[in-house]
C-alpha cells in the first residue's frame, strides 16, 4: 500500500544557473527518501501525499522527452487508479510549473504553481502554508539552494504540517555542478527524524557551504612570507610537516576541505579561519 506522506514541498528552478531543485518537509520519517527527484536541463518532481514514488523516475523520462510540466502531470495521474490520493509537483526544462491534487487527499491540501516554481502541500494547517512558499519564493533572491530553505521557513511560520514536524530534505542539481565537477548533485541533505527538523537541515546546508562552497576567488588572500609562515607553523602544530604546499594539501584533504583549495599562492579565507580555529 501507498504510504501517506503528509508535507509541503516546493520544485523549483534557476533557469539563469541551470539548476533545478525541490525542497520538502513532512511529520514522515525520512521524507527526501520518497519526493524530491531532479534532473539537470530536464526538471524537478515532488511526488507525496498517497505518494507515487514512480511519479519521480517515469515523469523525469517524460520530461526528457520534452513533455512540459503539465502534459507529464497529465499522464502520469491518468494512467494511476490511485490519483485521487496522490499529490504531485513539476517544474520543467522551461521553469514551467505544473502542480496536482487528487480529490481525495486529506485537507488541507492543494497546490500553486509560477514561474520556475510548483508549491504544494496536504494536511496542512490552511491554505497560508502554500501561499507563504510561493510569496516567499517570488519575492527571494540568492542562490536556488537558499531560496528553497527560505520556502521551508516561511511554510512552518505559517502554520506548516497540522501534525506537527519530523523530517526534512533539500535537493538541488545542475550539470558538472557536484563534487570535483564530476557529479550533478550541488547539495543533498536529509533530515530523516529530528523534533527541529528545519533548524537541523539549516545545520547541515551550513556545514555543506562550508566544506563545499565556492569563496569568489577575488576574496582568496595572496599567501605572502608571513601568512606563509604562519601556515606552516600552524600546520606544524597539527602534525603535518614539510613542504608548505604538499603539508597544506594533506591537512586540507583529511579536514575535508579539499574542494577549497588551488595551490598555495592563495588561499580561500574559509580555509584560512578553520586552520587557525583547530591549531
Amino acid at each position: 500500500m501507498a504510504r501517506n506522506i503528509a508535507t509541503y514541498s516546493i520544485a523549483a528552478c534557476d533557469l539563469d544557473a541551470g539548476q533545478w531543485g525541490v525542497a520538502t518537509q513532512s511529520k514522515f520519517l525520512a521524507v527526501g527518501s520518497v519526493v524530491p527527484w531532479a534532473e539537470p536541463n530536464v526538471g524537478a518532481i515532488a511526488t507525496q501525499a498517497y505518494a507515487n514514488p514512480r511519479y519521480g523516475p517515469e515523469g523525469l523520462a517524460l520530461l526528457r522527452e520534452g513533455h512540459s510540466a503539465e502534459e507529464v502531470v497529465e499522464r502520469l495521474t491518468s494512467a494511476d487508479e490511485g490519483r485521487d490520493q496522490r499529490q504531485l509537483g513539476i517544474v520543467d526544462r522551461e521553469g514551467r510549473g505544473a502542480s496536482f491534487t487528487g480529490g481525495e487527499c486529506l485537507d488541507w491540501a492543494g497546490g500553486k504553481t509560477g514561474r520556475c516554481y510548483a508549491a504544494q502541500g496536504n494536511i496542512l494547517v490552511s491554505p497560508e502554508t502554500v501561499d507563504a512558499i510561493a510569496a516567499s519564493f517570488e519575492s527571494s533572491s540568492g542562490t536556488l539552494a537558499e531560496r528553497l530553505l527560505d520556502c521551508l521557513d516561511a511554510a512552518q511560520a505559517a502554520g506548516g504540517d497540522r501534525r506537527g514536524q519530523q523530517s526534512a530534505a533539500l535537493l538541488v542539481v545542475e550539470k558538472d555542478g557536484g563534487y570535483a565537477k564530476l557529479s550533478d548533485t550541488i547539495v543533498e541533505l536529509r533530515v530523516k527524524d529530528h523534533e527541529r527538523q528545519l533548524e537541523e537541515l539549516r545545520r547541515l546546508y551550513r556545514l555543506h557551504e562550508a566544506l563545499f562552497g565556492e569563496t569568489p576567488r577575488d576574496e582568496w588572500l595572496t599567501v605572502d612570507d608571513a601568512l606563509a609562515d604562519e601556515l606552516q607553523k600552524r600546520l606544524a602544530k597539527l602534525g603535518y610537516d614539510g613542504e608548505l604546499e604538499d603539508a597544506f594539501g594533506r591537512w586540507a584533504g583529511n579536514v575535508n576541505l579539499e574542494e577549497r583549495v588551488d595551490g598555495i599562492a592563495e588561499i580561500d579565507p574559509v580555509v584560512l579561519e578553520e586552520l587557525r580555529e583547530l591549531s
